[in-house]
């Protein structure tokens, strides 16, 4: 595995605790230790080694969207008008800083780019759309495909 330009070996203890911290990332660090079959030492030090080098990113609460009153997703398809890389730097550099999208992938596709939008309903979306997404750099054109139900997603 490589983390940016840092070749990140992960033996499988490594991967173990990745396992682990995936299902339960409270776990306490002797339950993670005693899962994983280590003492908490040398756990430990194999945790820090994952979050320094970036395999490990973070750790963060799941919360239902719908407590928060944002029950509406919608994926975006982005074709831009320029696809050179200092065009493709400028859209993610954009995205990045609009909050209702949760997720941006570039795609090998008929379009450029899919954003995963959330929002609290669909006027709000409709205003989102035409006032953020759309004014991003070397947009030509979008798609919106609404979701009716989540089935699957990062949390389940």
């Amino acid at each position: 595995m490589e983390i940016g330009d840092n070749p990140v070996h992960l033996d499988d203890l490594d991967r173990k605790i990745v396992a682990v911290l995936r299902q339960n990332g409270r776990i306490t660090m002797t339950d993670l230790a005693r899962e994983v079959g280590m003492s908490k030492t040398p756990c430990q030090v194999r945790l820090r080694r994952l979050i320094d080098s970036g395999v490990i990113r973070g750790f963060r609460a799941i919360v239902a969207p719908a407590s928060l009153g944002l029950d509406h997703v919608a994926f975006t398809e982005i074709k831009l008008s320029d696809t050179r890389e200092a065009a493709l730097d400028e859209f993610n550099r954009a995205v990045r800083r609009i909050p209702e999208v949760e997720e941006c992938h570039m795609m090998a596709s008929s379009f450029d780019y899919l954003l995963k939008v959330r929002t609290a309903d669909i006027r709000r979306y409709r205003v989102v759309l035409g006032e953020k997404i759309s004014s991003l750099p070397h947009v030509a054109s979008t798609s919106t495909f609404v979701a009716m139900e989540t089935v699957k997603d990062a949390s389940n």
